[in-house]
């Protein structure tokens, strides 16, 4: 239940920066926002200034007011921005997005996804301002680094560590009671350990908890030799500059941007080449899933969290699909080209149609998702409820 309100807190406020993003480059536009409204219809109650004051708007209340109408609405995931004459251009006032010109058009549909891009710089800047955990191999001189670790990034199946217990996430404290400082005299401590053919005794922090576990190397085939099967990495706490907190946190978004976006294209290739969904793609229940575990980590794995899906919710929009910001943006760019306006009713139609099929692949990811975590879904359930 805490993950499910945790998602649904997370995942509202990705949206509704986006929708601000949407209303604040109306606004500079000189577009009328018709409605903001916090999660989604139907109206559960609504505001608008009338005269100086404000005025209760009811669930069925459709009139036109002046001035920008704010609803609370009974879905509460995110919310949205209604702007005048988005969706008719038929006959456009000059207060109507379909007035506008293209660029002020281009820049209005943008605007949502690149506030959320710009929202994910954000969380990593603040990050590396007041000390974020993170690898320190490779980082600029500049940086100030604190409590210095070993810690376990990838574990090999079926290898010594694995079948030891080692997991990723793990810190690795001491090997055969000597005390480990960093990559490099962990490697010649346990390289020592193996050639004498005997078990391991390492010394590992699992989030606050010590444990001791002794593992037995065996033969790694993608070395040639044997080992542990582990991959580790230098760790510490990490801070800048104003300045260079600034040029890392830009930096970092954009890396993670380009890791999506590759992932992003193996999907689609799976998709519509081999006409399957990937195993480890995730639609609303799995991300629901993930927030709950990430947040038992701590709040920056969370704010972390949240900024990877802020780039999720970026790329997705900017997206050339019928139905989100990218499929807008093309007929734009589209009319931009032809010198002339797509016709509005075919220019729905293939909105509706992407919403549509849109909806479908939310569907099929979730039944996955529900193959994949349903057991933990009712065991959470039950244990709610007291059972």
């Amino acid at each position: 239940m805490i993950a499910l309100l945790l998602f649904l807190l997370v995942l509202s406020v990705l949206v509704l920066i986006h929708e601000f993003g949407h209303y604040f480059a109306a606004r500079f536009f000189g577009v009328k926002a018709e409605e903001f409204g916090f999660g989604f219809p139907p109206r559960a109650v609504g505001f608008v200034k009338v005269d100086g004051k404000w005025v209760r708007i009811g669930p069925g209340d459709r009139r036109s007011f002046k001035q920008t109408i704010w609803s609370v609405n009974w879905l509460p995931l995110g919310g949205f921005v209604r702007m005048k004459g988005e969706d008719d251009g038929a006959r456009p006032e000059a207060d109507s997005f379909a007035a506008k010109g293209l660029c002020a058009r281009f820049c209005i549909l943008f605007a949502g996804v690149f506030l959320n891009w710009w929202l994910a710089a954000a969380i990593f800047t603040i990050g590396f301002l007041v000390g974020i955990p993170a690898q320190t191999d490779g980082m600029p001189e500049t940086a100030v680094v604190e409590a210095r670790q070993v810690q376990v990034i990838e574990v090999l199946p079926n290898g010594g560590a694995d079948q030891a217990g080692i997991r990723p996430g793990d810190y690795l404290l001491s090997v055969d009671g000597q005390a480990i400082g960093t990559v490099q005299s962990a490697q010649t401590v346990i390289a020592e350990a193996v050639s004498s053919g005997r078990p391991i005794v390492t010394r590992i922090q699992r989030d606050e908890v010590q444990m001791t576990i002794e593992a037995t190397p065996t033969l790694i085939p993608e070395m040639g030799r044997s080992g542990l099967g582990v991959a580790l990495a230098n760790t510490g706490i990490v801070r800048f500059s104003p300045g260079q907190a600034l040029v890392q946190g830009v930096t970092l978004t954009w890396g993670y941007t380009k890791l999506i976006l590759g992932g992003l294209w193996g999907l689609v290739r799976d998709l519509f080449v081999e006409r399957r969904v990937a195993a480890d793609v995730s639609g609303p229940v799995g991300i629901a899933v993930m927030t709950g575990q990430v947040a038992s980590q701590g709040m920056w794995a969370l704010l972390q969290f949240a900024a990877l899906l802020s780039i999720n919710l970026a790329i997705i929009n900017a997206l050339p699909i019928p139905a989100l910001d990218g499929g807008r943006i093309l007929f734009v760019m589209i009319e931009a080209v032809r010198r002339k306006k797509v016709s509005a009713e075919f220019e729905g139609s293939l909105h509706r149609i992407g919403f549509i099929l849109l909806l479908t692949l939310v569907a099929i990811v979730t039944i996955q998702d529900l193959r994949r975590f349903g057991g933990a879904i009712l065991r959470a359930v039950a244990q709610a409820l007291g059972f």
